[in-house]
């Protein structure tokens, strides 16, 4: 019966080792920033995309997960826990009457938006998951340019 006993509790410490240590290895967290909002109405959504083709978006339907900063000061921060290695993207929207879409004039967004890898958006520099992605493969700090048009 000792010997049971020392048996079971070495398969329980080598289970639960493997259990942390597996989720340790393979979850990351990514920190992303939005500096220079030109006001702090509303607040900042942070859409996460993991899939090749799937921005731009502007319902934000095929964003992986979404999160929602507070302004302050011209400032917004949000960290995306749990996050599998892989290549991901991140499009930020100023929210500032809090509806959760783009709000447009004519064609342009009244808004700022921006992209992971971009400081301008245009007709030639249009947004794409393949400029805007990078790879986490350990946590990470991003800074997104909001751009205002």
């Amino acid at each position: 019966m000792r010997n049971f006993n020392k048996i079971l509790l070495g398969c329980l410490a080598v289970c639960m080792f493997t259990a942390f240590n597996n989720n340790h290895e393979s979850a990351f967290s990514l920190k992303v920033e939005v500096k220079g909002l030109q006001n702090s109405k509303g607040s900042v959504q942070y859409a996460l995309y993991n899939t090749p083709g799937s921005i731009p978006d502007e319902t934000f339907k095929k964003s992986f997960r979404i999160l929602t900063g507070t302004i302050i000061k011209g400032f917004s921060q949000v960290t995306f826990k749990n996050l599998p290695p892989g290549i991901y993207a991140v499009n930020i929207l100023h929210d500032e009457d809090n509806n959760g879409k783009i709000d447009k004039g004519f064609i342009l967004p009244k808004e700022g938006i921006g992209f992971s890898n971009y400081q301008s958006i245009g007709l030639k520099n249009r947004p794409d998951f393949s400029k805007a992605g990078f790879e986490i493969k350990a946590d990470t700090s991003i800074s997104v340019k909001v751009i205002y048009m």
